[in-house]
């Protein structure tokens, strides 16, 4: 029988801060991309436009960002658990005000609510799986981004089924409220006892001030660096709410298989472990500036031969494959150049420039394709990942 102070029953003990905060992630993730495919019902329902519609994901993106930098500075002060599980709290609860809207006003005021719960979960999250895991950090955070991006996959899936069976899309959030109050009170129960000791989890409780946070950014990799991820996550946020619409343009892609290829997008995210793995070994650089280009092929695939079924489903697996495969090794990254003293604050900064930007491009891409066609939209979103694919290749170089 294993002795138990061996690190692999240590390892072991650990679990369940990995499943509990993945299974949260999952949570979050199903609520936001839940949105997307209702969509439909919206417009029908509410009689919105498609920019209403964007900026109504944008409110969601907006709550989102909004958390990243005060989630991280609490978690600093505070305690990583205090936080997330606060963050699932307030998720729930706007989840079951979804449960009993009648009215878009209040239907959007809920969704915002969903953004600032969930956006207090990402960068603590990050936070405590490095610690936990430091010499495993791409491996953990690409199991969760993978359980989370399922969550994903498995939104539309439940929205179709729901509406196919005539049931009010309201019950969604009914489960996502109740599911959301059983993580959060397991999460508090059992994440504190499988922490290791206090030194390896921020929670500094000093007076650290926004400026020393931003004092991190004089390190020009770190600052080229976070443009990058800015970049990207404009083109991620604009490419996930609108696939379902922009693959219904293209020729030989009815409603139905645009959502079953929706729901193939995020199963594909099941590589992010792999992904996270091969950064730490290869170098996180190289892989995302890899897996940058290989997101840009499909993309413009997409755009320029994006005509059959085939064609477009083989180009929308690989714009998976690129964007979820990037996430863990991005994140990775950003942990090994923050310096560990001002870590919560400054990728809550860095979060929430991403978020921020996130916010912003449904809606620029709903208004695009209001104005001129989904193709415009969607090349926009092609050059933004070319410039981050810039800023990689040239600090990889650099290295």
């Amino acid at each position: 029988m294993p002795n138990a102070d061996h690190p692999w029953v240590a390892r072991l003990r650990t679990l369940d801060v990995l499943a509990l905060t993945a299974l949260l992630w999952f949570l979050a993730k199903f609520l936001r991309y839940a949105f997307p495919p209702l969509f439909g019902t919206f417009r029908e329902l509410y009689g919105v436009s498609n920019t209403e519609l964007g900026t109504l994901f944008s409110a969601l993106m907006a709550g989102y960002a909004v958390m990243q930098f005060p989630s991280g500075a609490l978690a600093d002060r505070i305690g990583v658990v205090r936080v997330i599980v606060a963050g699932a709290l307030v998720a729930s609860g706007a989840s079951f005000a979804l449960f009993v809207s009648t009215q878009y006003a209040l239907l959007t005021v809920a969704v915002v609510g969903i953004g600032l719960g969930t956006g207090a979960h990402k960068t603590v999250a990050i936070t405590l799986l490095s610690a936990v895991y430091p010499d495993r950090t791409g491996r953990a955070l690409g199991v969760m981004g993978t359980v989370g991006e399922f969550g994903g996959a498995l939104a539309p899936v439940l929205v179709v089924t729901v509406l196919a069976a005539a049931l009010r899309w309201q019950s969604l959030f009914l489960g996502a409220a109740l599911g959301g109050l059983v993580l959060a009170g397991a999460f508090a129960l059992r994440v504190p006892a499988r922490l290791p000791d206090a030194g390896a989890i921020p929670e500094t409780g000093d007076d650290t001030g926004f400026r020393t946070y931003l004092d991190a950014f004089t390190v020009p990799s770190l600052t080229a660096f976070a443009v990058a991820a800015v970049c990207i996550a404009f083109s991620v946020s604009g490419v996930t709410a609108f696939l379902p619409l922009f693959l219904e343009s293209r020729p030989g892609v009815d409603a139905s298989a645009a959502g079953l290829l929706y729901s193939g997008f995020f199963l594909v995210s099941g590589v992010q472990p792999i992904t996270g793995d091969v950064a730490d070994r290869l170098g996180r650089l190289r892989v995302i500036a890899a897996l940058l280009l290989l997101a840009i092929t499909a993309l413009l695939t997409l755009l320029v031969a994006g005509t059959g079924l085939v064609t477009v489903g083989t180009a929308t697996l690989a714009l998976g494959v690129g964007i979820h495969g990037i996430r863990p090794g991005r994140d990775a990254h950003l942990m090994a150049i923050i310096p560990d003293d001002v870590v919560g604050g400054t990728l809550g900064i860095v979060r929430t420039s991403m978020l921020g930007m996130s916010a912003v491009s449904p809606a620029v891409v709903g208004y695009l394709s209001d104005v001129s066609t989904f193709d415009v939209a969607f090349g926009v979103l092609a050059v933004a990942f070319g410039l981050a694919a810039v800023i990689v290749l040239g600090l990889a170089l650099a290295r």
